[in-house]
C-alpha cells in the first residue's frame, strides 16, 4: 500500500460526532504515552498529522483521519494516572460507545510498549477485543529503544502475554521506521478482505 495524502477529518467528543465509514475503519488504541500519534505519523509518512506530546493523556477525543483506502480512528489513551475519576469515566464511556457501533470497526491496532510487560489496562483491552470478536493486531512500539538482538524475544513475550501468535505482533519504531512496511502490507490485506465482503453475492442461476 502507498499512502499519498493522509488528512485529518474531524474529532468526536461523544457518539453524536462519530463518523460512519464507507470504507474500512482502523482503530488505534493503547495506553497514554505509548506512541499512538508517532505511529500514525509514521504510517502517513508525515511529521505532524497527529499531534504528539510529551504530556500523556492529551488525546481526549476520537480523532478521525482519511488515509485514502481506509479511515483511521485515534482513540483516547487509557491508564493515565494524573486524571480525575470523572475524566477517566468520560473516556471509558467514549470508548464503550465507539466499539458499540455495529460493523463500524474493521480492525484494531492495539499498541503496547515493547520494552515492558503489558499493563492490566492493556490486558483488559485485548480481552474486550477477544470477547467482541474484533480483529486486532498488536503494534509493539519503541523498538529502537531495545537492542536489535532483543526485539524478537520481546515480541515473543508480548504475544504470550496477550495469548496471540507471534505473527500477530509487529515491532515498530517511529524513529527508524521499523515495521512500517509490515503494517502497510497488513493494511493491504485488511482492505482487500473488506472489499471482498462488500461485493454483492452472485445470484444463483435457476
Amino acid at each position: 500500500m502507498i499512502i499519498k495524502d493522509a488528512k485529518f477529518i474531524t474529532s468526536a467528543a461523544d457518539k453524536k460526532g462519530f463518523v460512519r465509514p464507507d470504507k474500512p475503519m482502523i482503530a488505534v488504541c493503547g495506553k497514554s504515552n505509548v506512541g499512538k500519534s508517532s505511529f500514525i505519523n509514521m504510517l502517513a509518512n508525515r511529521n505532524k498529522l497527529a499531534r504528539t506530546s510529551a504530556e500523556p493523556g492529551r488525546t481526549r477525543l476520537v480523532n478521525y483521519f482519511d488515509f485514502g483506502q481506509f479511515l483511521l480512528a485515534d482513540l483516547p489513551g487509557y491508564g493515565f494516572a494524573r486524571v480525575s475519576k470523572a475524566e477517566k469515566d468520560k473516556w471509558a464511556k467514549l470508548l464503550d460507545d465507539f466499539f458499540a457501533q455495529e460493523g463500524a470497526v474493521t480492525h484494531v491496532f492495539s499498541l503496547a510498549d515493547i520494552r515492558h510487560d503489558p499493563t492490566a489496562d492493556d490486558q483488559t483491552m485485548i480481552s474486550f477485543l477477544y470477547e467482541t470478536r474484533t480483529p486486532f493486531t498488536i503494534i509493539a512500539t519503541k523498538a529502537d529503544k531495545l537492542a536489535k538482538t532483543r526485539v524478537k524475544e520481546a515480541v515473543r513475550r508480548i504475544a504470550a502475554c496477550f495469548k496471540t501468535g507471534e505473527g500477530n505482533v509487529i515491532a515498530t519504531s517511529a524513529q527508524t521506521r521499523l515495521g512500517r512496511e509490515s503494517v502497510l502490507t497488513l493494511l493491504d490485506e485488511i482492505c482487500a478482505r473488506y472489499a471482498a465482503s462488500e461485493e454483492p453475492a452472485e445470484e444463483e442461476l435457476p
